[in-house]
């Protein structure tokens, strides 16, 4: 192991103390323990603490072991690494999670990677320069406003977190390098809804509304203050809960392969897909991926009703076809086919299954 001191690391506020929008932080868990989920689209007010929240995410992951100096934080126990060095001594690190914002005036060739201009001009030959994809690898990528970004941006990041590569093909060169990352996408409403066919492409999507309560409202305030005033005092006092979260987090990465969905419930959640209408088979894909992560997250090998329940509006209500005339949430709609097909009450609903007057 490397013992290179590392530069002082700026105070993140702690992921435990954030208080609410359990949404939005069981959806980033959950994408955390498994990947493959797909990322996580949150939509919701402005001021809501998103950035806040996935940033702390990152900030509370263990360390992970990277092969020193090699630009993609590929593990030293990767095949192609073991071919580079073998038959002498791999170099490690160990290195935060790597956590990449992308600005949304980024260029393609800043995401993908390009030619290395200045080494094809002083030695000629023709070199690559890793770019944002490269460094999110095995971390998290972060785009704030993402439906502000050009579209094509979004395809691009959207293929590479699907496929795990990036492939870049400029100027005679064929790069292919691995770009395995939890996609994580924030932005407002009112400014502004991503094309269908891309939001499908998330895993989930998380609503969030701003806190009404004023208690609530003055305990977040007051927690902000005192963090700004004394980050690591802080800190300090969240540690234990910090460190209870992370091992949580670790013990359920290393469950999830032993966790079993009955072949009943798989049947019934396609059930729910197919009477919602939603296109494609990602639905059920992800509604099965996240039950399982859930139920690993919980310290179970089976996965039951209620971890269902609790995923399968995340994972589908970005996927219905929008009604512009169509008053009910969208959440609530999932939720409602959710209890017609696995036969329980949903909270909200009447007996009959009719909506209560009032809600909206």
């Amino acid at each position: 192991m490397s013992n290179a001191k590392q530069p002082a690391r700026r105070a993140v506020f702690p992921f435990t103390a954030v208080i609410g929008q359990e949404d939005m932080k069981l959806a980033l868990i959950l994408n955390v323990i498994d990947p493959k989920i797909g990322g996580v689209m949150i939509m919701g007010d402005r001021g809501t603490g998103k950035s806040t929240t996935i940033r702390a995410l990152a900030d509370l992951l263990p360390e992970i072991e990277v092969t020193a100096d090699d630009p993609y934080n590929r593990d030293p126990k990767n095949p192609d690494i073991l071919s580079e060095y073998e038959g002498s001594d791999i170099p490690v690190v160990a290195k935060k999670v790597p956590m990449v914002d992308l600005p949304l005036g980024a260029t393609e060739d800043r995401v993908c990677g390009t030619i290395d201009i200045e080494k094809a001009l002083s030695e000629g030959v023709k070199a690559f320069e890793p770019g944002l994809l490269a460094k999110a690898n095995r971390g998290l990528l972060y785009v704030d406003e993402v439906n502000l970004l050009d579209d094509h941006l979004v395809d691009v990041l959207l293929d590479s977190a699907a496929s795990g590569w990036n492939t870049v093909e400029r100027e005679g060169i064929s790069i292919r390098h691995p770009a395995q990352f939890v996609l994580i996408g924030s932005g407002n409403p009112e400014e502004g809804e991503l094309r269908p066919q891309l939001l499908d492409r998330f895993g989930m999507h998380a609503e969030i509304r701003t806190v009404r309560d004023p208690e609530l409202r003055v305990q977040i305030v007051e927690q902000r203050t005192e963090f700004d005033q004394d980050p690591d005092g802080f800190s300090a006092k969240c540690k234990a809960e910090q460190d209870a979260l992370q091992e949580k987090i670790v013990s359920a990465q290393n469950r999830l392969k032993e966790v079993t969905l009955d072949p009943d419930f798989r049947i019934k959640i396609s059930q729910v897909c197919s009477e919602l209408d939603v296109d494609g088979l990602r639905g059920d894909i992800v509604s099965n991926r996240a039950a399982k992560a859930l139920a690993a997250y919980e310290g179970r090998t089976e996965v039951t009703l209620e971890d269902i329940q609790r995923v399968i509006a995340l994972c589908l209500r970005h996927r219905l076809r929008k009604d512009p005339l169509e008053s009910i949430d969208s959440g609530f709609k999932v939720e409602k086919t959710f209890g017609s097909a696995f036969g329980v009450a949903v909270a909200g609903m009447s007996a009959n299954g009719r909506q209560p007057a009032g809600v909206r």
